[in-house]
C-alpha cells in the first residue's frame, strides 16, 4: 500500500470543503428563510381574494352596495335637472294630450296636443327629456322640463314603454304588439338592434344591481323575461305560476337580490329571486295590483291596487305588507311617482280621468284632480337621481 503522498491530502480537502459548501446551500425553507435575512429576499406572492364581478361596462358605480336606491334621497337633484320647474306630467290615453300639474296649487296649468294614445311619459337616461310614448301614434314627442314645451315626434314603431341601459348606450322600446324589445340610440331613436320575444305584451321591466341583466314582464301571456343587457338577447323565459296571470310593473328591492313584479290578475306582486330566475311566490296586495314606487329612504314600497281604490305598503326590512290606504271616493290608482321630497305619492287614476296625491306618512288623500280620459303613466318631475332607468322615472 503507497503512503499518502501531499498531492492527495489536497485533493480530499477540497473535496470535504466543496460538499459542505454544497450541503449548505441545499437546507430546508424554513433554514433558507431565516438566511434570506441578511440578503434582499424576493417579495411574497399575494393572497388571493375574491372579485365581484364587474358591472355593466360604462355605468356609473353604484353609492352602496347595500342600497342601490342611494342616490334618490329627498330633494338630492343633479345639477343636470336642479333648474327644472317642480310638475306632474300625466298621459291620457283616449284624450291623446298631456296634462301638466303645478304640485304646488294641485291644478293643471297647460293641457298638450301629442299623438294617438300616449302611453307613459319617459324622463331620459340623462334626464334632459321627456318622452310622451304615443303608442298607437307610433311616435315619440320630447317634452322639455325646463320649459314643458313639445318638440317635433320621433317616427318609432309601437312604443308602449320606454327605458335606457344603465349605462346609457340604448334606449329600449318595448313594442308589444310587435312582440319586439328595440335597442335604439338614446338621442336620436335609430334602431340598433331588434330582440324578437316569443311572449305576448311586452310592457314594463328593471335592471339588475350590476346592469347586467333586466327582467321584463310579458302581460298578455303572463310570462318574464330575463335580457342579457349587453348582448341584447333573451337568456331566460318563465310563465308565471297562475291561471291568467297578467303582469305589470317591474321593480328590484334596494339590495338588488329581489325583484318584485306586479300582477293585476293575480290580485298581488310576484317575489322573484334576481339571480337565479326560478319560479317566483306570490304576496297577495288588492284587487287589481298594478304599480310599484320606492319610497325616498328605500324602507318601503307603494303598491296601487287598482281594481279597489287601494295602495299597499310592503316593509323591506320586515319583509311583510304593513298598511293599506284606500282612496275615501274609490278610484283605480295605477301609474305614478314620488314628489322629490318624498312627501307625496301621486297616482293617475285610469279609469275616472283623474290624479290622486297622496301623503307617504298617514295615506291621507291630498288632492284628487280631473285630467283627461284615460290618465296612465305619469311623470313626477324633476326627481331625485343620478340617471334615469326610463319608464315614468326609475332612478338610480
Amino acid at each position: 500500500m503507497h503512503p499518502t503522498t501531499p498531492l492527495t491530502r489536497r485533493t480530499t480537502a477540497l473535496l470535504v470543503g466543496a460538499l459542505l459548501a454544497l450541503l449548505a446551500g441545499c437546507g430546508s425553507p424554513a433554514e433558507t428563510q431565516a438566511r434570506g435575512t441578511e440578503a434582499a429576499a424576493s417579495p411574497a406572492k399575494a393572497e388571493p381574494r375574491e372579485v365581484a364581478p364587474p358591472g355593466l361596462p360604462g355605468m356609473p358605480p353604484v353609492l352602496d352596495p347595500h342600497d342601490i336606491y342611494a342616490a334618490n334621497r329627498p330633494n338630492q337633484l343633479s345639477p343636470a335637472v336642479r333648474g327644472f320647474p317642480s310638475r306632474v306630467y300625466v298621459p291620457n290615453t283616449n284624450s291623446n294630450t298631456v296634462s301638466v300639474i303645478d304640485p304646488a296649487t294641485y291644478k293643471v296649468i297647460e293641457t298638450i296636443p301629442v299623438g294617438v294614445q300616449p302611453q307613459h311619459v319617459v324622463p331620459s337616461w340623462d334626464m334632459k327629456t321627456l318622452w310622451v310614448n304615443n303608442n298607437r301614434g307610433h311616435t315619440l314627442t320630447p317634452i322639455d322640463p325646463a320649459t314643458s314645451v313639445a318638440g317635433k315626434p320621433i317616427q318609432v314603431h309601437d312604443p308602449y314603454n320606454l327605458y335606457f341601459t344603465p349605462n346609457g348606450k340604448y334606449a329600449i322600446v318595448m313594442a308589444s304588439l310587435d312582440r319586439e324589445l328595440v335597442f335604439r340610440d338614446p338621442h336620436t331613436m335609430n334602431p340598433v338592434k331588434s330582440t324578437p320575444v316569443s311572449c305576448y305584451g311586452v310592457n314594463h321591466a328593471d335592471f339588475s344591481a350590476d346592469g347586467r341583466y333586466f327582467i321584463v314582464s310579458c302581460e298578455f301571456s303572463g310570462e318574464l323575461l330575463k335580457v342579457d343587457t349587453e348582448r341584447m338577447e333573451v337568456i331566460g323565459q318563465q310563465k308565471l305560476p297562475f291561471n291568467g296571470a297578467m303582469p305589470q310593473d317591474v321593480k328590484i328591492s334596494p339590495d338588488g337580490k329581489t325583484f318584485y313584479v306586479a300582477d293585476m290578475m293575480a290580485h298581488g306582486v310576484w317575489v322573484l329571486d334576481a339571480e337565479t330566475f326560478t319560479t317566483p311566490t306570490l304576496l297577495p296586495t288588492g284587487k287589481g295590483c298594478h304599480g310599484l314606487y320606492i319610497s325616498r329612504d328605500s324602507k318601503e314600497m307603494y303598491i296601487p291596487n287598482r281594481g279597489e281604490g287601494s295602495i299597499s305598503v310592503f316593509d323591506f326590512a320586515q319583509n311583510r305588507l304593513t298598511k293599506k290606504w284606500s282612496l275615501p271616493a274609490g278610484g283605480s290608482p295605477d301609474m305614478g311617482g314620488v314628489s322629490a321630497d318624498g312627501k307625496v305619492l301621486w297616482l293617475s287614476g285610469r279609469y275616472d280621468s283623474e290624479v290622486y296625491a297622496i301623503d307617504t306618512t298617514s295615506g291621507r288623500e291630498l288632492a284628487r284632480i280631473p285630467v283627461g280620459s284615460g290618465p296612465h303613466g305619469l311623470a313626477v318631475y324633476p326627481q331625485p337621481g343620478r340617471y334615469s332607468l326610463g319608464h315614468t322615472g326609475v332612478f338610480r
